[in-house]
């Protein structure tokens, strides 16, 4: 079994996991996932009773509360840590029952635009994508992409736990003190977790193909919305745009947001990317100020240079 673990925001207790199983990989800020199968046999123990002993680890060892999702692969524990509640364990327990009734909108690696494609020949929801045959599924998204969109929501995942992989994804949050209503207090935090991901990104020469956005409501309900970005890039601005972009098309309006994540996803090496020249001597002028203000940063602390709304 697989164990997808989320601990508090900007918490990765490694050494936790470590005379647990040596098969676990990183997801910074704030996850993990473990292959455990070696784990039960060698303990004699289920994947539910390790993951409880990993839960009393980190809370008596760091104060950490986590979230842990199970599953028989990467794929359905991911899932199931995305649903269960905050400071929880759910397994998913046979893919097909746990997958069924879900929008199609849930299944990792479905846009909001493929989504919308599905719904429009009625395949709203994971069950119906699952029984589509797999030509009219590669008609509708192409074929490769039908293939694989129909083993995911059949819950196939080919993908392994590989330790000490290098990251595909960056990820920062935002908790408010209090349960937060006002849109710019909102955006606030989009510019800051944007300008952070971008400064960490162009310090590891590396850019995002996609953006993913989290909302924590009051109720620890969540929203999440992923936006695949024009061109790969680590541009702060471009970021930041993508950010307000997906947090409006949420329409929150009154909702009582407790916190606001975002991650960056498809991380690649910058001089494995292509950035599309333009003649706009401004967004050229961006991002030489952007160099100097990363040099600037490096020298002198992160606090060395700050969009003039979050110094207010």
């Amino acid at each position: 079994m697989i164990l997808y673990v989320r601990f508090a925001p900007e918490a990765l207790p490694l050494a936790l996991t470590e005379d647990l199983t040596p098969v676990v990989q990183a997801f910074p800020p704030d996850a993990v996932l473990l292959d455990v199968h070696g784990a039960q046999r060698y303990f004699g123990r289920s994947a539910t009773e390790l993951a409880a002993l990993l839960r009393v680890r980190a809370l008596a060892h760091h104060g950490l509360g986590c979230t842990i999702g199970i599953g028989p692969n990467p794929l359905l524990a991911t899932m199931a840590a995305r649903e269960a509640r905050p400071g929880t364990t759910l397994v998913a327990d046979g893919a097909r029952t746990f997958l069924a009734g879900k929008p199609v909108g849930a299944l990792p690696g479905v846009g909001p635009k493929a989504a919308r494609t599905l719904c429009s020949y009625g395949l709203d929801s994971i069950g119906r994508v699952a029984g589509a045959p797999l030509a009219t599924l590669q008609r509708i998204v192409g074929a490769r992409a039908g293939r694989e969109l129909q083993e995911r929501a059949r819950g196939i995942d080919r993908t392994r736990v590989v330790p000490n992989a290098a990251a595909r994804s960056a990820a920062g949050e935002r908790t408010f003190p209090r349960d937060e209503l006002d849109r710019d207090r909102q955006r606030r935090a989009l510019l800051s977790l944007s300008g952070e991901l971008g400064i960490r990104m162009r310090g590891e020469g590396q850019v995002c193909r996609s953006l993913t956005l989290t909302v924590r409501y009051a109720d620890r309900s969540t929203t999440t919305r992923s936006r695949t970005l024009r061109e790969p890039t680590a541009h702060s601005a471009a970021l930041t745009e993508a950010a307000y972009a997906i947090h409006d098309a949420l329409g929150l309006q009154r909702a009582r947001v407790r916190g606001i994540g975002l991650r960056a996803e498809g991380l690649t090496p910058v001089a494995h990317s292509a950035h599309q020249l333009t003649f706009d001597p401004a967004d050229d002028k961006a991002r030489r100020i952007e160099a100097v203000a990363d040099r600037a940063r490096a020298r002198f602390g992160p606090g060395a240079i700050v969009p003039g709304t979050l110094a207010a």
